[in-house]
């Protein structure tokens, strides 16, 4: 992805969602020809000239500070997310070049592995681009056993988007759906090389009304915690909590547990399908034993 054309379209998308009241601004009299914010405000809340504000939304990055960038994410009142991803799609500019590398094969620690042994709760491994890299029994049983599925389709994107299986297990579909997208976001920002991220966006672009739709919002998020509404074909309704937990080595590893309410209609279920799964009710659910680039 171009990186200048990242930026532009990434500020003006921001811009458009704050109104002037939201900013601190009195606007001015007159019909708006544009959503929220127009690009002589941003410069004033960011203290830098309208011309130069205007250079940076046209995408003519070269030589801006990051004390500027800090201002202009200030003026946009960006969150932690948004501000990270800013600063990955503007490292080239402020000196702070990666080199390009290609991308190692993700592995499964034994110890991570151990763990989803342990749990007696739905969890799973996710890598990059939202690929799926493991999971205990429940948790291929929970959303789908992507472990059946061809090396290259373990993806919680490619599922959410091109298997129609997803639109009934997601009480919630669309919010799941925009929640993935900004995740991709994000990891796009780091790693706008990628060669099989473009490889997935073009897939899921080529496929998906509603995936290029959300993608042109340019939102970004970066789970942690939340909940999720669930429609399973053999044990109905489930309302989950879940934690994101970074891998301690790989930081574009995350542990995803999910958890029901204790004594709850939900809980019953998920020992039910236990049974089904051959998961004991003290936990040793059987795990997933490959890898996944």
């Amino acid at each position: 992805m171009d990186r200048s054309s990242e930026i532009r379209e990434f500020l003006r998308t921001r811009r458009a969602r704050i109104t002037p009241e939201q900013a601190g601004l009195t606007p001015h009299q007159g019909a708006r020809r544009v959503p929220g914010l127009r690009r002589e405000e941003v410069a004033q809340l960011a203290g830098v000239s309208v011309d130069y504000y205007i250079r940076l939304e046209r995408g003519h990055t070269r030589g801006v500070s990051e004390t500027v960038w800090e201002a202009v994410a200030r003026a946009l009142q960006l969150d932690d997310a948004e501000r990270a991803h800013l600063f990955d799609l503007a490292q080239p500019t402020i000196g702070r070049t990666r080199r390009k590398r290609s991308l190692a094969p993700q592995k499964v620690r034994p110890a991570v592995y151990r763990t989803l042994d342990a749990l007696s709760v739905p969890a799973i491994v996710q890598g990059r681009r939202m690929d799926i890299l493991a999971a205990n029994r429940l948790g291929y049983a929970l959303i789908t056993d992507f472990q059946a599925r061809p090396h290259r389709d373990r993806n919680a994107a490619r599922f959410v988007f091109l298997d129609a299986a997803a639109r009934t297990l997601y009480t919630d579909w669309e919010r799941v759906a925009a929640d993935c997208v900004a995740t991709l976001r994000l990891y796009a920002g780091r790693h706008a090389d990628d060669p099989q991220l473009t490889e997935l966006i073009d897939e899921l672009s080529l496929h998906s009304d509603t995936f290029r739709r959300l993608w042109a919002d340019h939102d970004v998020l970066a789970h942690t915690t939340g909940a999720k509404r669930l429609h399973h074909p053999l044990i109905g309704d489930l309302t989950l909590d879940y934690v994101v937990l970074a891998v301690e080595d790989d930081p574009e590893q995350t542990l995803v547990i999910y958890t029901p309410e204790p004594a709850s209609p939900t809980a019953e279920a998920l020992n039910i399908l236990a049974g089904w799964t051959g998961t004991s009710p003290t936990g040793r659910p059987a795990r997933a034993r490959r890898d996944q680039q």
